[in-house]
């Protein structure tokens, strides 16, 4: 019997250090994610070139808000880079009670949300830069990016940091279920 429990004892030892080690990735995760969201939001919101004509007077400008889809994209940035940061605190938690199961659960629902609205903001956006790179023909959409060359190269990056996000995103919520599991 004796065996037994400490056998015991040293299975649940070692199931709080790999929720703990689970926990520091998850904190790590979650500070590389708001950089890359916060880089997205901002990289797109200080977005515009403008291009002179024919004469000084007359100028062509290129703006991420002129295109409300643009707009939503940096909102939902900057709202999941919000979140992320709120989340600290409870993956801080997370490191220092290992054993925290309503919370780990709150976070899987949270960082779903915030993902589907993420991947939501991001792939229109995709849509959005994929007309300014290539156009459309038959909707008579000319593409941008040979006038605007700057700003296609912003925009683009910006979708990188987006899209790295959702991945980091993912990966918590993968995290955040497995340590669940091992409760």
């Amino acid at each position: 019997m004796k065996t037994e429990r400490a056998v015991e004892g040293v299975e649940v030892i070692k199931v709080h250090r790999g929720n703990r080690v689970i926990a520091i990735i998850d904190l790590i995760l979650r500070i590389v994610a708001i950089f890359g969201t916060l880089a997205s939001a901002v990289a797109m919101g200080t977005t515009d070139e403008t291009l002179p004509f024919f004469t000084q007077f007359i100028r062509f400008k290129a703006r991420y808000d002129d295109i409300p889809t643009l707009r939503v994209f940096v909102i939902v940035n900057a709202t999941v880079c919000g979140y992320l940061v709120l989340s600290l605190a409870i993956s801080i938690f997370h490191i220092l009670r290992s054993r925290a199961a309503k919370t780990r659960a709150l976070l899987i629902f949270l960082d779903s949300i915030m993902l589907a609205a993420l991947s939501a903001g991001a792939s229109a956006a995709a849509a959005i830069v994929y007309l300014a790179h290539k156009g459309n023909a038959s909707a008579n959409w000319f593409a941008i990016c040979q006038q605007f060359q700057n700003f296609c190269e912003r925009i683009s990056g910006s979708l990188i940091g987006s899209f790295g996000a959702s991945l980091i995103l993912i990966l918590l919520i993968l995290l955040s279920a497995i340590a669940l599991c091992r409760l």
